[in-house]
């Protein structure tokens, strides 16, 4: 794999806060559109940012199952919460 100026590559993507993997996903895009990184480093940096990708809709669907949608009784009142209804 070619060297990268930064050591992003070394840092486990499954490790990574979902702000710190789209803020990585978002450099790797602004050097692929910049068109000046090597083809070898361009495959791997895309093969990177896939994986970022990946984490990111991960960590996306991990928040929208933990949204829960707040239940009313017929007075208004809270009565508990039940799973948000995404679709």
């Amino acid at each position: 794999m070619a060297q990268q100026n930064n050591n992003q590559s070394e840092i486990d993507v499954g490790q990574l806060s979902f702000e710190r993997a789209i803020e990585e996903l978002e450099s790797i895009v602004r050097r692929l559109e910049d068109g000046k990184v090597p083809l070898e480093e361009s495959v791997a940096i895309y093969e990177r940012g896939e994986a970022l990708k990946r984490r990111c809709e991960d960590l996306l669907r991990q928040a929208e199952a933990r949204v829960q949608k707040i239940t009313l009784d017929a007075s208004g009142n809270p009565t508990g919460t039940e799973p948000l209804d995404v679709d």
